[in-house]
C-alpha cells in the first residue's frame, strides 16, 4: 500500500481525486506511486541555475519506470553572494527552513518517495535533514561542479577572486587585472570548482549511499549528469516498490563512510556541522570526537583545491568518489546499503583509479592523516575545528597575541588596513549560532589574510565558521560560543593564545583565577534581533551539536 493511498483511495477521497485531476492526473495515474521531485532551482545561485533541466530528466525517468512525478521547489542561498555582509547570517539557518518546507510538502500531500535536487552549501544538508526526518524512499541528485575558469594560463575559481582583493590592497595586482579575473573565474553553472563546502557535501552524499555512482563529480553541464538524472528517476520508483526508506541507507556505518571520504579529500570544515545536523534527524548521535578519531586513521589522498592542486574535473577524470572509496576499501563499512540496492562493497568492486596523482595510494598519501582535526582546551572546552591539511607545517604550533574583534566586519577592515601584524591571532567572536545569529562564514577575512601574505604568520580563531575555500591556520566552531559566555568571550586584547594542532590543543595563556574573575564580570550583549533570525537565535543548538534548530 502506498503512502499516497491516503489521498486517492476510497469513497471519501473523491474530493481529493477531483483536485488531483484538476492538476492533470488521469484515472490510470492514480494507481502509480506519487514521487516528489524536490528542486532548488533559482536564477541567482550559479550552482542551481541549471537544475530545471535535471528535474526534467528525473521526471522522464520516473514516468518510464511507472511512477508519477510532481515537482515543487525550495529556497536556496548562494553563500558566495551572501558572504561578508548581513546576508550570511541567513545561510546556515536556511537549512532548517528548507528541511521544514520539504517536510510540510511531503506530509501534506502523502508522497511515496522523493528525489532531492540540491547543489550548494546549505541547501544540500537542508534536503538531507528532511530525508532523515521523513524516512521515505529517497535519492539525492546533487547539481554538479562548475568548470574552473582560466586566467593567464592558470585554472582559477571563486577563491582566487576573494584572495585577489587582498593582493590588490598590497599592490600585487591591479584593479584592471582583478576585473579581468572576476570576469572569467566562474564560467557558468555549477558549484564552485574546488573541494569547497558544496562539493565536499556532494562527495559525502554519494559515499553515504544516497546518490547514484558518479553523481558527485559529474559536472553540472556534462551530458552524463542528465543520464544520471534520468536513472535517478527510474531508481526511486524501484526503492518505493521495495520499501527501501532513507534511514535504511542513512545508518551510523554509512555516516562513517561519509566522514572518511571527506577526510581523504581534505574537505570543508562545514562538513562537521552538516553531518551532525543530518545524523540528528536520523536519530543517530555522532560525537564530535569521532571526526578526529577517524581523521587519525584515514590518510589524506586527494590534494584538492583550495589547499592543494586539483579541481573537481581532475577528480572526476580520475574515477570520482567510487575510485576514492576503492582506495579506502580496507577502512570502509562495506556492508552499508546504498540507493542502487547494492552494498558499498558491491558498488565499488569494479571501480578503478584512473590517475594515481589525483587519487594517491594509501601507502603514498599527501598526508598520513585526514584533513580535519578537532581541538580542545581551555579556550574550546566543547571543541573547535580546523582543516589541518591546509595549514603549513610551521604554523601547526603557534603562539600569538590576541587581536580581538566582536564582529567580522571590524576584523576584515583591520586586516585590509594592514593593522594586523606577524605573530597576531585574529579573534572574531559573537559570530556563533546564537551570537551572529547565524554563524557566518569568514571567507572575506581569511582570504584577505592570504592575499596580504600573512597566512604563514597570522592565525584566526572564531566561534563562527569558514567557507570550504578557506586555507591557513583558521580555527572555527569554538564552543561554547561568546554569546553563551564561553571562554572566547573572555579574551582581552594582547592575551597570549597557544595553538598546538598535533596535540589537538587550543588554549588561552591566562591563569584560571583570572578567567573566573572575567567570567563573573561578563555580561551578555543586548541586541535587537527580529524575524526568522530571532527564532533561530533562540532555538539553535551549539556548534558542537550541529547548530540546527
Amino acid at each position: 500500500m502506498y503512502n499516497s493511498s491516503r489521498i486517492k483511495e476510497g469513497l471519501e477521497r473523491a474530493p481529493h481525486r477531483a483536485l488531483l485531476k484538476a492538476c492533470g492526473v488521469k484515472e490510470e495515474d492514480l494507481k502509480k506511486p506519487f514521487i516528489a521531485v524536490v528542486n532548488s532551482w533559482t536564477e541567482i545561485v550559479p550552482g542551481h541555475i541549471h537544475l530545471q533541466e535535471l528535474a526534467k530528466a528525473v521526471k522522464e525517468g520516473i514516468k518510464e519506470a511507472g511512477g508519477l512525478p510532481f515537482e515543487f521547489h525550495t529556497i536556496a542561498v548562494c553563500d558566495g553572494l551572501a558572504m561578508g555582509h548581513k546576508g550570511m547570517k541567513y545561510s546556515l539557518p536556511s537549512r532548517d527552513v528548507i528541511a521544514a518546507s520539504i517536510e510540510i510538502m511531503i506530509e501534506a500531500h502523502a508522497f511515496d518517495g522523493m528525489v532531492l535536487i540540491p547543489a550548494c552549501d546549505e541547501i544540500v544538508p537542508g534536503h538531507l535533514m528532511a530525508a532523515g526526518r521523513l524516512d521515505i524512499p529517497t535519492i539525492v541528485l546533487t547539481g554538479g561542479p562548475m568548470l574552473p575558469g582560466s586566467f593567464k594560463g592558470k585554472s582559477v575559481d571563486i577563491i582566487d577572486v576573494f584572495e585577489a582583493v587582498g593582493e590588490v590592497s598590497r599592490g600585487k595586482m591591479t584593479e584592471d587585472e582583478l576585473k579581468e579575473l572576476e570576469s572569467c573565474a566562474c564560467p557558468g553553472a555549477g558549484t564552485c570548482a574546488g573541494m569547497f563546502s558544496a562539493n565536499t557535501l556532494a562527495c559525502g552524499v554519494e559515499a553515504l549511499g544516497l546518490s547514484l555512482p558518479g553523481c558527485a563529480t559529474s559536472h553540472a553541464l556534462d551530458p552524463k549528469k542528465l543520464e544520471i538524472a534520468k536513472e535517478t528517476g527510474k531508481q526511486i520508483v524501484s526503492l518505493v516498490a521495495q520499501d527501501i526508506s532513507a534511514r535504511k541507507i542513512m545508518t551510523y556505518s554509512a555516516f562513517q563512510n561519509w566522514i572518511r571520504v571527506s577526510l581523504a579529500v581534505a574537505g570543508s570544515t562545514n562538513d562537521v556541522l552538516e553531518v551532525l545536523a543530518i545524523a540528528k534527524e536520523c536519530e543517530i548521535e555522532i560525537p564530535l570526537r569521532l571526526f578526529d578519531e577517524l581523521s587519525r586513521q584515514t590518510p589524506h589522498i586527494c590534494n584538492m583545491r583550495p589547499g592543494g592542486t586539483y579541481t573537481m574535473k581532475d577528480l572526476d577524470n580520475a574515477g570520482g568518489v567510487r575510485a576514492i572509496m576503492k582506495r579506502l576499501e580496507p577502512l570502509l563499512n562495506l556492508d552499508a546499503f546504498t540507493c542502487i540496492e547494492k552494498t558499498v562493497g558491491e558498488n565499488i568492486a569494479q571501480a578503478k583509479v584512473l590517475n594515481e596523482y589525483v587519487i594517491r595510494p594509501l601507502e603514498n598519501p599527501v598526508h598520513p592523516t585526514g584533513g580535519l582535526a578537532i581541538l580542545f582546551g581551555n579556550l574550546a572546552p566543547k571543541g573547535a575545528v580546523v582543516k589541518k591539511t591546509a595549514v603549513v607545517e610551521s604554523m601547526l604550533k603557534f603562539k600569538g597575541r590576541a587581536r580581538v574583534f566582536n564582529c567580522e566586519e571590524d576584523a576584515h577592515k583591520a586586516i585590509l588596513n594592514e593593522e594586523i601584524n606577524k605573530g597576531d591571532v585574529v579573534v572574531i567572536r559573537y559570530e556563533g549560532p546564537k551570537g551572529g545569529p547565524g554563524m557566518r562564514e569568514m571567507l572575506a577575512p581569511t582570504s584577505a589574510i592570504c592575499g596580504l601574505g600573512l597566512s604563514e604568520s597570522v592565525a584566526l580563531i572564531t566561534d563562527g565558521r569558514f567557507s570550504g575555500g578557506t586555507r591557513g591556520p583558521c580555527i572555527g566552531h569554538i564552543s561554547p560560543e561568546a554569546a553563551e559566555g564561553g571562554p572566547i568571550a573572555l579574551i582581552k586584547e594582547g592575551d597570549v593564545i597557544l595553538l598546538d594542532i598535533p596535540k589537538r590543543r587550543i588554549d588561552l595563556d591566562v591563569q584560571e583565577e583570572e578567567l573566573k574573575k572575567r567570567s563573573l564580570e561578563w555580561l551578555p550583549r543586548e541586541e535587537k534581533i527580529k524575524g526568522f533570525l530571532y527564532r533561530y537565535k533562540n532555538s539553535a543548538s551549539s556548534a558542537d551539536k550541529g547548530a540546527s534548530m
